[in-house]
């Protein structure tokens, strides 16, 4: 059950005072209400944030037929995948870790989360006991449709020490990113989270291996910001929508509440950087084939960092 006295960690009630706003975090649930089961249940794919054996978030997808995910109870979500062998997350998916999912249907902009531990793991996929559930608002998801399955082989991940110019070019033209966090495990609210994150494209500035994103309005849970406070260490994941392609990066974040830059991009309330400290190309990675997009009217009303400067 959650706690009486509300959803939230020491950290994301210290941020959303920082932030000057107060959440009940009415729509957060410790069970999955149907809706959410239903959805969960005919998406072709899944975010998923975990924590490798030193306890680094790393954020990957997994993909399969609508149905490879399921909801057999309230309280249970089974994924009838697992990461691939080479995915720096494989041996983050096992009996007893946390793990944050995050469920997208780009046609329709709906999103939802389900946040939990891993209670088994088999050769066909995990098991994960439900201890949040809520929905995100539509903001910054930019509408893509499906074009089928690419039919190239995934290639061996590419280790990276620091951003290399083909990473640069990927996070360049990227309009969605994928952040995953962890907060201090502490009681019965701590956990890892993945968000997504919109913005058109040039919305992530690059500066060498240091990158600033804007923090545009939300639905003011602070879910990622109040881990980050607590524990810098987190992950990102870009994707090539139309070849597959991933970039998996972990890093150490931190925000930035004011100073001249944040009047420098429109609708920007914070910003936040993250300092890659290594990561992982992965060619072909996700066999899902997705449309150029089709950008959401919030997306529209945000700046950019080429603008700006």
């Amino acid at each position: 059950m959650l706690p009486p006295d509300g959803p939230f960690h020491t950290g994301e009630l210290a941020v959303q005072a920082l932030a000057g706003v107060a959440s009940r975090g009415a729509g957060i649930r410790d069970f999955m209400p149907d809706q959410h089961r239903i959805f969960f249940g005919q998406l072709p794919w899944l975010f998923a944030g975990a924590l490798d054996r030193d306890g680094w978030p790393l954020a990957t997808v997994l993909a399969g037929a609508p149905g490879f995910a399921a909801s057999p109870s309230p309280t249970t979500l089974s994924i009838a995948a697992l990461p691939a062998t080479d995915d720096p997350a494989f041996d983050a998916f096992r009996p007893g870790s946390p793990i944050g999912l995050l469920g997208l249907e780009f046609e329709t902009r709906r999103r939802n989360r389900a946040n939990g531990r891993i209670v088994g793991v088999d050769a066909n996929g995990f098991t994960v006991d439900i201890a949040q559930s809520f929905g995100n608002c539509a903001k910054y998801i930019q509408v893509r449709n499906r074009i089928g399955n690419g039919h190239e082989a995934a290639e061996a991940p590419v280790h990276l020490p620091g951003l290399d110019a083909a990473a640069r070019a990927l996070i360049a033209g990227a309009d969605t990113l994928f952040i995953a966090s962890a907060a201090a495990l502490e009681a019965e609210t701590g956990g890892v989270d993945i968000s997504h994150r919109g913005g058109r494209p040039g919305f992530v500035r690059i500066d060498g291996d240091t990158l600033t994103i804007p923090d545009f309005a939300g639905n003011n849970y602070f879910n990622t910001f109040g881990n980050l406070l607590q524990e810098p260490r987190s992950a990102l994941l870009f994707v090539d929508f139309e070849t597959g392609e991933l970039l998996q990066l972990q890093g150490e974040a931190e925000i930035v509440w004011q100073g001249p830059e944040l009047a420098a991009i429109d609708g920007a309330q914070r910003l936040w950087r993250f300092h890659v400290k290594r990561g992982w190309r992965r060619k072909h990675a996700l066999p899902l084939r997705w449309s150029a997009p089709e950008f959401a009217p919030t997306t529209l009303q945000t700046g950019l960092w080429p603008a700006a400067a």
